[in-house]
């Protein structure tokens, strides 16, 4: 059964991933540069880091975001990396630029009334001090260390429920991962998925119930969902609402 069987509704919160969602990583292939990498590796580490954080998310490993991350450098590099170049890379997490419409698609949601937090991988604290240095405000930091389990597994996700004072289903969470969007599904999450990453959605998930062509369009399409109590069973859904 799926998780609205009457179809999504309006979320009363958001949640939005941070990396390659509000921020995008590829600014970061200049820190490799810094540290003596070279940045054609940055795919290859980014791979890397989310192989090693799904098989942890399965195996219930203990290992912090940032220990992944810097276990993956050591790897893609053959264990040639010192640490202080590990250390450049790392501190370019907490120094990205969001996108250009982050703030749009964070203050439509403020401006109707709809609660927001931010859900990271690592130590909320770093995620709190990307957002801070960024400026861009939320309610609430959910970070991935320390909930016993990664996502896609449901415990983050539900954490973020939890955060906003919302259940699962009045929850929306925007993404521009495939994954990310099927495991918010499987926690019951209502899911919004932009496209400024991937460009088509994996044909191995089942679909999102909201696909943008980026952030703002998102949000806006989520919003637009009938209200709770109120939804639609027919047919005649938004454009690009699922």
């Amino acid at each position: 059964m799926p998780p609205h069987p009457h179809g999504p509704a309006r979320p009363a919160a958001l949640v939005f991933d941070v990396l390659d969602t509000l921020f995008p990583l590829g600014p970061l292939e200049w820190r490799f540069r810094e540290a003596g990498v070279p940045r054609v590796l940055m795919a290859r580490w980014r791979d890397h880091l989310l192989r090693d954080a799904f098989a942890l998310a399965l195996l219930g490993g203990e290992r912090t975001f940032e220990d992944v991350a810097r276990g993956s450098l050591r790897d893609i590099t053959g264990n040639q990396i010192a640490p202080a170049a590990e250390d450049v890379v790392i501190d370019g997490l907490t120094r990205l630029e969001p996108r250009r419409e982050a703030a749009t698609a964070l203050a439509a949601a403020r401006g109707r009334g709809v609660r927001t937090a931010a859900l990271g991988h690592g130590d909320d604290g770093d995620t709190r001090l990307l957002l801070e240095r960024s400026g861009l405000p939320v309610e609430a930091v959910v970070g991935g260390d320390g909930l016993g389990a990664r996502r896609p597994s449901r415990g983050p996700y539900l954490a973020a429920a939890r955060a906003l004072d919302v259940p699962p289903e009045r929850l929306g969470l925007v993404t521009a991962h495939g994954w990310d969007a099927a495991g918010g599904r499987g926690a019951g999450l209502v899911t919004g998925w932009s496209a400024h990453l991937e460009g088509r959605f994996p044909s191995v998930f089942e679909r999102p119930d909201v696909e943008g062509r980026d952030l703002a369009e998102t949000v806006e399409l989520m919003l637009a969902l009938p209200e709770w109590g109120g939804r639609e069973s027919g047919g005649d859904r938004a454009a690009g609402v699922r």
